[in-house]
């Protein structure tokens, strides 16, 4: 094998590593569809202005309902990767809900697993959490990523030289 073939070899091999990692989360065909990448506060003061969008948002689980053969599922919201990830910290813009008419296992998608969905923004509904008034944004989904506990798509590199130790 000559120099050129083994170089077009090891960027075809980088290249299929590359986009084996992209390919964990929401499809490209999904994303594709986003149409609105604003803030979520926006969205939630003014629902009625983003109606029909298309958005990708992501956060922790806090509740799935299931009646009917369809799912609800509530979702704290947390800033997104840029492979969209939900990004763990204990600022969130809010909650919003999910609506599929799939019947979607709540053992699977259970209280505090990580998600993220690109759906179609459908308005709010208002609900009492507690004893306050609560304005939800609803989204028809179109495509959902439940994240394994400790999956991150994001790239990790590590290099040493000597001897050490990892727990």
């Amino acid at each position: 094998m000559d120099k050129r073939n083994f170089q077009i070899g090891v960027l075809l091999l980088a290249v299929t590593f590359i986009l084996s990692g992209c390919a964990s989360g929401i499809s490209g065909q999904a994303r594709s569809q986003v149409t609105y990448t604003g803030p979520f506060n926006a969205v939630q003061d003014q629902p009625e202005n983003y109606k029909d969008k298309i958005v990708m948002w992501g956060g922790r689980i806090i509740e799935t309902i299931t009646q009917n053969g369809s799912t609800e599922i509530v979702v704290l919201q947390m800033e997104l990767g840029s492979r969209g990830y939900p990004m763990e910290s204990d600022k969130s813009q809010g909650r919003f809900m999910i609506h599929s008419q799939e019947f979607m296992d709540p053992a699977i998608y259970s209280e505090g697993a990580l998600v993220t969905v690109v759906g179609k923004l459908d308005g709010s509904e208002t609900r009492l959490i507690g004893e306050m008034s609560y304005r939800y944004p609803v989204i028809s989904m179109i495509e959902i990523k439940k994240w394994a506990p400790g999956e991150d798509p994001s790239p990790r590199f590590h290099f040493g030289i000597g001897i050490g130790a990892h727990f």
